[in-house]
Order: structure tokens, then sequence, then C-alpha cells
């Protein structure tokens, strides 16, 4: 399993924007890459993320290759109701890291 560290607040106004972080460690390695006795590193990427707000697709990205280890992400969403944060992170090999967060939303 993946370590997932996610900047998200626990509380909002209602229609309030608010900004989530997420940090995943991972290597990324692009599988183009040698060792110290010249074997090729195999590839080992992330392919997507997704966050799903009570359900329903909020953001979502592709990731590449070319991207960095370690994978930051920033975004920026609408809190129109309270409910759960989903953050799913899948490799290349359909393994799945999941983390939630709770969001309550009052005036």
């Amino acid at each position: 399993m993946l370590k997932a560290r996610i900047s998200a607040p626990a509380r909002a106004r209602p229609g309030e924007i608010i900004s989530i972080k997420t940090l995943i460690s991972h290597p990324m390695e692009t599988g183009n890459r040698r060792n110290s006795l010249g074997a090729r590193i195999p590839r080992n990427i992330l392919t997507e993320f997704v966050c799903l707000y009570n359900g329903r697709q909020a953001f979502r990205a592709e990731l590449h290759p070319a991207i960095a280890a370690n994978p930051f992400l920033a975004f920026h969403l609408r809190a129109d109701a309270s409910g759960t944060l989903e953050f799913r992170w899948t490799d290349q090999d359909g393994e799945v890291t999941t983390e939630t967060r709770d969001l309550v939303v009052e005036p």
C-alpha cells in the first residue's frame, strides 16, 4: 500500500471554493533507466487519479511516465453539501490506493 498525504479542510461554508492538495509516495519508474549493474529497472507508474465528492467525480487526472516520483496534485472544488471526499490512485497493474476525508458544510 502506498502512503498518501492529503490536505483538505474539514469544514466549509455552502458554495465555498476549497483547495485540495494530495501527495503520494510512488517511484513513477519509466522503465528506461538502468541500475548499477546495467539491468533495466522495470516500469512502475501510477496511471490515474480520481477524486469523488459524495460518490460523484469532482476531479480526474491521467498520469504518464513523464510525471515525477511522488506525484503532487492540487485542485479546487465547490463545497455544496456535507459528505465524503474519496481519493483514488490507480497503478499500471490496476491496483488502487484509496483515502477518504469527511467534509462538513454548514453556514
